[in-house]
């Protein structure tokens, strides 16, 4: 099944005026079927998963790179970050737009080698598993309503169980495809293994033993919370230093992402710890080794992947928003908190909480009104997504927001 992807046209416009453009994300995102897609007949295909094509490229990058068509794709170029160099020689040589569409499955960029080469040069198209909009066929403009207007929604019934379906069913194409859940659990567990013994194993020059796929599940288990790199630590005979250094690696092959803690001169006593989220809820059931039917009998579980997919679908629609928008999550040392804080380039500041349940109350919203009176100008919105069929008005910009809006086609 083929299903749409709304980052093509963000993809297509950085094409257009920019010599370089990188396409990176998980692996089997979908990074390198968009650009293919994208590229159609004008472009080359090259991947450097094939081991002639990467040892001749490591033995002469300049001669690699000067021998290739004037417009290409270079497939899996985290293998090889020798050819940037390259790369930047012949754009500085032939500037036009769109010459090379690289894919990624690491953030190369974090590279220290890496982070000046293409400055400039090059502009950076991040592609996350498939949202649930984009699973459904519907374009969703959720984010823009929620910065230009009250929230819509209405609809016929409550998800329920469908809830936990989306939730472990998660994002990546193939798994969704596959017809049963024995099946689906094959692919993930191929798909841990080769991210970590492949893609860490070639960033890092290092081979790991167990220790990254016991971190992990640590993580999983925590997801959506501040994290503590000395619990983290404790069982792998790990100093919290190295443990950092591998959550690192973790975030850097995308399998992980980690929401930054909101920031003020004007409040001292914020807390500064960031949370972690797995990238992707079908992943994180995986990891977990949890169906439908055990997760959802986990009430408490339950919630923290809610959370989880509930962010992984935000910037997943903020990949095609019209602006460029920051994540964070908001806390406090006299205990109020804000699940996610979203900025947009003006300025304004849309709050998130997400809880497990079919109706709202008046303290839901007690962490986003705190919120709320200290930036009472920037603050457009606090929304509470619940399991519910319709939008509810609590004042002053409040909302109960179902969660279907995420994906629905309402505008």
């Amino acid at each position: 099944m083929k299903y749409p992807r709304y980052m093509k046209e963000p993809l297509e416009e950085a094409l257009a005026d920019t010599p370089v453009v990188l396409v990176h994300g998980p692996r089997q995102s979908g990074k390198t079927t968009l650009a293919i897609d994208v590229g159609g007949t004008k472009y080359s295909y090259v991947t450097f998963d094939e081991d002639a094509v990467l040892a001749a490229a490591r033995n002469d990058p300049r001669g690699f790179i000067e021998g290739l068509p004037p417009f290409c794709i270079l497939d899996e170029i985290q293998r090889i970050p020798e050819l940037f160099t390259s790369i930047k020689l012949s754009v500085d040589k032939d500037r036009r737009p769109g010459r090379f569409l690289l894919t990624g499955s690491a953030n190369i960029l974090l590279l220290p080698q890496l982070s000046d080469t293409l400055a400039g040069r090059m502009e950076v198209v991040r592609l996350r598993p498939l949202s649930q909009a984009e699973i459904d066929g519907c374009e969703n403009r959720y984010l823009s309503s929620a910065f230009g207007q009250k929230p819509k929604g209405l609809f016929e019934q409550r998800l329920r169980e469908g809830l936990v379906d989306r939730v472990v069913n998660g994002g990546f194409p193939e798994p969704l495809q596959r017809n049963s859940e024995k099946r689906q659990r094959a692919w993930y567990r191929n798909y841990i293994n080769a991210t970590i013994e492949r893609e860490i194993s070639e960033i890092a020059n290092i081979r790991y033993g167990a220790d990254i796929p016991v971190l992990l599940e640590k993580i999983a288990n925590n997801t959506a919370r501040l994290v503590n790199f000395s619990k983290l630590s404790q069982g792998l005979l790990l100093n919290q230093k190295t443990t950092k250094s591998y959550v690192d690696l973790l975030s850097q092959v995308f399998l992980i992402n980690s929401l930054r803690p909101w920031h003020s001169n004007r409040n001292s006593r914020l807390v500064k710890t960031p949370k972690l989220h797995v990238a992707d809820t079908g992943l994180l059931s995986n990891i977990l080794k949890m169906n439908k039917q055990q997760l959802f009998k986990e009430k408490e579980l339950l919630g923290q992947f809610l959370e989880t997919f509930v962010y992984n679908e935000l910037l997943r629609l903020a990949g095609w928003h019209e602006q460029e928008l920051q994540f964070f999550h908001y806390r406090d040392n006299d205990q109020y908190e804000v699940d996610i804080v979203v900025l947009n380039e003006e300025g304004k500041i849309l709050g998130v909480e997400v809880k497990l349940a079919a109706s709202v109350s008046e303290k839901d919203f007690r962490g986003l009104k705190h919120f709320q009176r200290q930036y009472p100008e920037r603050f457009i919105g606090g929304h509470v997504f619940y399991d519910g069929e319709r939008v509810l008005s609590f004042g002053e910009g409040m909302y109960a927001v179902p969660l279907q809006c995420l994906w629905s086609g309402v505008r």
